[in-house]
C-alpha cells in the first residue's frame, strides 16, 4: 500500500526564467528567419542540436526577444532541464510551471498523481493548452526546453514523444540539445513538421565573428586575424569567446601573431588551452572564486559566500557577468547565475587537480546552505559529493515525507543505492526505505534483511543516545516499529503466508496510535487481504472497508480510490456483481467529477467494468471499456493491476471463439503480472488452461494440471479453488492423455469431478462465498449430466438461481461450458426453472455460446509479415517502414500485398482494423 501523495513537487524558479538578452549580443537575422518557421502551420518541433558552446541558448534568447517586439501575440514558457528532471514527477511539475508562466494555467494535481504514466499526464497538459487557445484566439505559445540532452529516462522521453505527437497547433515546441533526442525525428522530417538547426547552421560567419570579437569583446583585430580565428574555431562561438578573453590586453602585433600560431587543435584542446589562458589573466581573488564555486550548478550571492567563506559573492557575480566570463544570469533580478557548461567542466577539473582536499569542505558548505533554504534534493546531492554520509542519511530522512508525497519513488531508490549498506542499516527509516525498494522490485529475499536491520537499529538507538542523535526526529522514525510490522505483513503476503500476514498486520495495529491513520490503513489492509486469501471474504471486505476509511482520514485519496478494485473483486466473490458495478460506477463518477480524471485509477475502473460486462455477455460493452482503458495508456494502470487489461481482453477474445488471440494476450498478461500485491485467486496459468480446454487443446492443459499437482482428493484451500474448478472442467472435457498417470485414479471422470466439487461446495458454503457456490453448482450440473443423471443436473442448476444473491449476474459462466450446458439449459427452460431472463434470451437467440466474429486466418501471417503489420499500425510512412526494416520499398510492397490478401482487405487502414478485430494487434 502506497504512501500519501497529494502535495506537489517543489519547483525551482530559476529553471523557468528566459535568460536575458545581452545588449552586446550579435544579431543573427539569417538564423532568426529559420527559427521563425517554428510558428509556421504544421511545424511540430524546432530542434537546435549541436555540441556545447555553439550558442544555442543565446540564439533562442535573442530570437524570443526579437519575437516579443512583433505585433502578433506570442507567449513564452522556458524550462532549463537538468539531471533531476529524469524523475518524471519533477519533470512534469517543472513543465507545468513553465506553461503556467506563459499564461496556460495547468492544474498540477493530475500530473502529481500520474504514477509513472507520461501519456496520461501529458494529456491533461495538452487539454489545458487547447482550452487556453479557445479562450485567447489568435494567441500562440512557444515552449522552450533547454539542455534536453540531460534527459536519459525512458519515461521522460516517452512524455515528450507524446507531447510532440499530439501538440496543438497553438503550441510550438523548441528543443535545444547537444545530441539528437529519441523523439520521432524521422517521421517529423518526412512530413515537413520539423525545423532543424545544427552545428553547421550555428557556426559564426566571418561577418558575425568580426562583430563579436571587435564590438562585443572590445578587440581591434584585423580581417586576417578574425579569419584565422574563425577558421581555427570553425565558427565555434565558445572558442571565439575564450580566444577573445585570452587576447584582452595583448596589443603587440607579434604577440597576437604568436597567439594565433599556437591556437590550433581540437575543441577539447582549445577549451583546456584557453581556460588556462583565461584563468592565468585573472586576479587571484577571481581565480579563487571561480574554482571554489565550480562545485555549484547554480549560483547566488549568499550561496557563493557560504561556499567560499567570503562576503563578496554579489560583487563577484556582477564582475564576472560584466567581464563576459561565462556567467549567465538566470532571472530578471540577477539573483541567480550559472557558469557556461564548458567553463564549469574545466573549472571543476582544475579544482580537482589543484585543490582536491577542499572539495569535501566546499560541498559540505553547499549542502548546509541548501538545507537551510529548504532545498533537500540539492542538499543531499552535495552531502553525498562531500562523502559526509551520516549527514546525507539524515537529510534523506528529513526529506522523505516530501519526496514520497511528490511520488518521486525513483529518487528514493537512487538515494539508498548511493549510500553504503552499513550506513543504511544504521538508520531505521532508511532501512525501511531499502526494504520497500526491494519489495516493489520483487526481490523478496532481500527484504527481510533490511527489516531486521531496522529493528536492530531501533534497539541499538534505545541504548546509544549518540546513534539515536544521528536520526532525524520525524514521523517516519516515530512510526518505524509499526511500519516494520507492516512491511513484514507485506512480505508474508507476497510469499503467500496467510497466517504470518495476519499476525504482522495485527502487530502493526497494536503499535499504531489512534491518529496514525496511514499505518492503521496499512495494517487493516493486510489483515483484510489475509482474510481474503483464507476465503473469509465477507469478513475481509468489512476489514478492507475500514482500511479505506483510514486512508480517507490520512488524506490518501489515490490509494483510497485504488482500493475500489480489491473491494469489487471481493463483492464478486460474494456473489454480488451488481454491488461491484455500483461501486465502480460511483468511484468513476468521483474521480472524474473535477473534470480531470485520475488516469491510473480510471483505467483500472474501466477494466473492472469490462470484466463485469464480459460475464453478462455484453461483449461490445466490455470492448468499449477496454478501449477506454487502452486509450488512457497501459502505463496508467498501477503496477499490481497492469496485467488485468490483457486478462480481460483474453476473456473477450475467447468469448468470440478466437482462442489463439486469447492465448497471446494471456502471455502478455503473465509478463506484466507482479506477485505479492494481492492474493492470487485467479492464477493466469489456470486461466490459460481454461482457454485451452475451451479450444479442445487438452494435452497442454493436462501438463499444467500435473505440474500443479492437482488431484480430486486435494484439501479445499481457497487460494487453489480457481485451479480446482479448472481441473474439474478438464476432467469433464475428456479422458486424460494416455501417456500420463490418471489424475482421477481410474475412477470415472464425472464421479471424480463430483467428489472434488462436493468438498469445494462444503468449504465455499461454510465461508459464505456465494460467487464460488454458483460456479460449483454449475459444474455439478455438468458432472451429473455427464453421468446421465439429468434430474440431478437440473436440480443443481435450479439451485444456482434460487440460492444466488444476484442470479441474473452470471451469463458467460453458463455459455462458456458449451453444448452440454446448452442442452441442460433448454431442459431447464422447458421444465419452468427460474432461468434468468438475460440468459434465457441468449439461449433463445440461437447462438448463445462462443462463436468467432472473425475466424482464425486460414493462411497465418509469417513472422516478417507480423512485424510489418505492427509497423503499419503506426504513423510511419511506407519509405520510413522500409528503412526501419532495412528492405527496399518494393520488398515492403510485396509484404503488404500478402498481408492484405490474407486479411481480405485492400488498403492499410482496413488491414489495421481487421487485425485489431482478430486480436493480431
Amino acid at each position: 500500500m502506497a504512501d500519501p501523495a497529494m502535495r506537489h513537487t517543489p519547483v525551482l524558479a530559476t529553471k523557468l526564467f528566459v535568460p536575458a538578452r545581452r545588449a552586446t549580443s550579435v544579431p543573427r537575422p539569417r538564423l532568426f528567419a529559420q527559427l521563425d518557421t517554428t510558428l509556421a502551420a504544421g511545424n511540430r518541433l524546432t530542434l537546435l542540436s549541436a555540441p556545447a558552446g555553439f550558442g544555442k541558448t543565446t540564439l533562442i534568447t535573442d530570437w524570443l526577444a526579437e519575437l516579443g517586439s512583433r505585433p502578433a501575440e506570442t507567449r513564452v514558457g522556458w524550462l532549463s532541464l537538468d539531471a533531476d528532471d529524469n524523475d518524471l514527477s519533477r519533470l512534469l511539475a517543472h513543465l507545468t510551471a513553465a506553461l503556467s508562466r506563459s499564461g496556460i494555467e495547468v492544474d498540477p494535481a493530475p500530473t502529481a498523481t500520474h504514477d509513472g504514466s507520461p501519456a496520461t499526464a501529458m494529456t491533461g497538459i495538452l487539454n489545458e493548452v487547447t482550452r487556453a487557445a479557445e479562450r485567447s484566439p489568435g494567441t500562440h505559445w512557444v515552449l522552450v526546453c533547454d539542455d534536453f540532452h540531460v534527459l536519459t529516462d525512458p519515461g521522460a522521453h516517452e512524455a515528450f514523444s507524446f507531447l510532440v505527437d499530439h501538440v496543438p497547433p497553438e503550441l510550438h515546441l523548441v528543443v535545444a540539445t547537444r545530441a539528437d533526442p529519441p523523439l520521432p525525428l524521422a517521421r517529423l522530417r518526412g512530413r515537413g513538421e520539423l525545423t532543424e538547426l545544427r552545428a553547421a547552421d550555428l557556426r559564426c560567419t566571418p561577418g558575425e565573428a568580426t562583430e563579436f570579437l571587435n564590438r562585443v569583446m572590445g578587440l581591434s583585430l584585423t580581417d586576417a586575424d578574425v579569419a584565422a580565428l574563425e577558421e581555427r574555431t570553425e565558427g565555434w562561438i565558445a572558442g571565439l569567446q575564450l580566444a577573445a578573453l585570452s587576447l584582452r590586453g595583448v596589443h603587440e602585433r607579434h604577440a597576437v601573431d604568436a597567439f594565433l600560431e599556437d591556437f590550433t587543435g581540437s575543441n577539447r584542446f582549445i577549451i583546456d588551452y584557453l581556460v588556462d589562458e583565461v584563468l592565468a589573466r585573472q586576479p587571484a581573488e577571481v581565480r579563487h572564486f571561480l574554482l571554489r564555486t565550480s562545485v555549484l550548478d547554480r549560483l547566488t550571492a549568499s550561496l557563493c559566500d557560504a561556499v567560499t567563506g567570503r562576503d563578496d559573492g554579489s560583487t563577484m557575480l556582477d564582475r564576472l557577468e560584466r567581464g563576459n566570463l561565462f556567467a549567465v544570469h538566470l532571472d530578471d533580478q540577477r539573483h541567480w547565475y550559472r557558469y557556461h557548461h564548458l567553463f564549469a567542466d574545466v573549472l571543476g577539473a582544475r579544482l580537482l587537480a589543484e585543490h582536491p582536499e577542499e572539495l569535501p569542505v566546499l560541498h559540505r558548505r553547499a549542502s548546509d546552505w541548501f538545507a537551510a533554504h529548504d532545498l533537500p534534493v540539492r542538499a543531499v546531492r552535495h552531502a553525498l559529493a562531500a562523502e559526509d554520509l551520516t549527514r546525507a542519511a539524515r537529510l534523506m530522512e528529513e526529506a522523505l515525507p516530501a519526496v514520497r508525497r511528490a511520488r518521486q519513488d525513483s529518487l528514493l531508490v537512487t538515494w539508498v543505492q548511493a549510500l553504503p549498506d552499513a550506513v543504511v542499516r544504521r538508520s531505521p527509516v532508511l532501512s525501511l526505505v531499502a526494504a520497500w525498494s526491494q519489495l516493489v522490485a520483487g526481490r523478496l529475499d532481500a527484504v527481510e534483511g533490511h527489516l531486521d536491520a531496522a529493528g536492530r537499529a531501533l534497539a541499538a538507538g534505545a541504548d546509544d543516545p549518540d546513534l539515536a542523535g544521528e536520526w532525524a526526529p520525524t514521523e517516519d522514525l516515530r512510526t518505524a516499529p509499526a511500519m516494520i510490522a507492516v512491511y513484514r505483513a507485506a512480505l508474508a503476503q507476497a510469499r503467500g503466508d496467510v497466517t504470518a500476514t495476519a499476525g504482522h498486520a495485527r502487530e502493526a495495529l497494536d503499535l499504531a496510535g489512534p491518529e496514525d491513520h496511514f499505518v492503521r490503513a496499512a495494517g487493516l489492509g493486510y489483515l483484510g487481504l489475509a482474510g481474503w486469501a483464507r476465503g473469509d471474504v465477507a469478513e475481509a471486505l468489512t476489514t478492507f472497508d475500514s482500511a479505506v476509511q483510514s486512508l480517507h482520514s490520512a488524506g490518501n485519496l489515490v490509494d483510497e480510490l485504488d482500493a475500489t478494485i480489491v473491494r469489487a473483486d471481493m463483492m464478486v466473490a460474494l456473489g454480488r456483481p451488481g454491488r461491484a458495478r455500483r461501486l465502480y460506477a460511483d468511484t468513476l463518477e468521483r474521480v472524474t467529477a473535477a473534470g480531470e480524471p485520475f488516469p491510473r485509477v480510471t483505467a483500472d475502473l474501466h477494466v473492472g467494468l469490462a470484466e463485469l460486462d464480459l460475464e453478462l455477455d455484453d461483449l461490445p460493452g466490455a470492448e468499449e471499456h477496454l478501449e477506454t482503458a487502452r486509450a488512457l495508456g497501459h502505463r496508467a494502470s498501477v503496477t499490481e493491476n497492469r496485467h488485468r487489461w490483457f486478462v480481460a481482453s483474453a476473456g473477450v477474445r475467447a468469448a468470440r471463439g478466437d482462442y489463439q488471440a486469447a492465448a497471446g494476450l494471456l502471455d502478455r498478461a503473465e509478463a506484466l503480472y507482479r506477485p505479492g500485491f494481492y492474493p492470487e485467486v485467479r492464477p493466469i496459468p489456470a486461466v490459460r488452461a481454461r482457454v485451452q480446454i475451451a479450444a479442445g487443446d487438452l494435452d497442454p492443459a493436462w501438463v499444467w494440471a500435473r505440474e500443479r499437482g492437482l488431484g480430486v482428493e486435494d484439501a479445499p484451500v481457497y487460494l487453489r479453488e480457481f485451479e480446482h474448478l479448472t481441473f474439474v472442467r478438464l476432467l469433464l472435457a475428456g479422458q486424460h492423455p494416455s501417456h500420463g498417470a490418471d489424475p482421477a485414479d481410474d475412477a470415472a471422470p464425472a464421479d471424480a469431478a463430483l467428489r472434488l466439487l462436493d468438498q469445494l461446495h462444503v468449504a465455499a458454503g461454510g465461508a459464505g462465498r456465494a460467487g464460488s457456490l454458483v460456479e460449483i453448482r454449475c459444474l455439478q450440473a455438468l458432472a451429473h449430466g455427464a453421468r446421465g443423471d439429468r434430474e440431478q443436473a437440473l436440480a443443481a442448476l435450479e439451485s444456482t438461481w434460487l440460492e444466488a444473491p444476484e442470479p441474473a449476474g452470471c451469463v458467460r459462466l453458463y455459455l462458456d461450458e458449451g453444448e452440454p450446458m446448452r442442452e441442460l439449459l433448454r431442459h431447464a427452460v422447458a421444465h419452468g426453472a427460474p432461468v434468468p431472463e438475460r440468459l434465457r434470451r441468449r439461449l433463445a437467440s440461437g447462438n448463445p455460446t462462443t462463436s468467432r466474429t472473425h475466424p482464425v486466418l486460414a493462411d497465418p501471417l509469417s513472422a516478417r509479415e507480423t512485424e510489418v503489420l505492427h509497423l503499419l499500425d503506426s504513423d510511419l510512412t511506407g519509405p520510413e517502414i522500409a528503412r526501419q526494416l532495412y528492405v527496399s520499398l518494393n520488398t515492403l510492397r510485396t509484404h503488404t500485398k500478402r498481408i492484405y490478401t490474407k486479411l481480405g482487405v485492400t488498403h492499410r487502414a482496413a488491414a489495421v482494423r481487421r487485425a485489431r478485430d482478430l486480436g493480431l494487434l
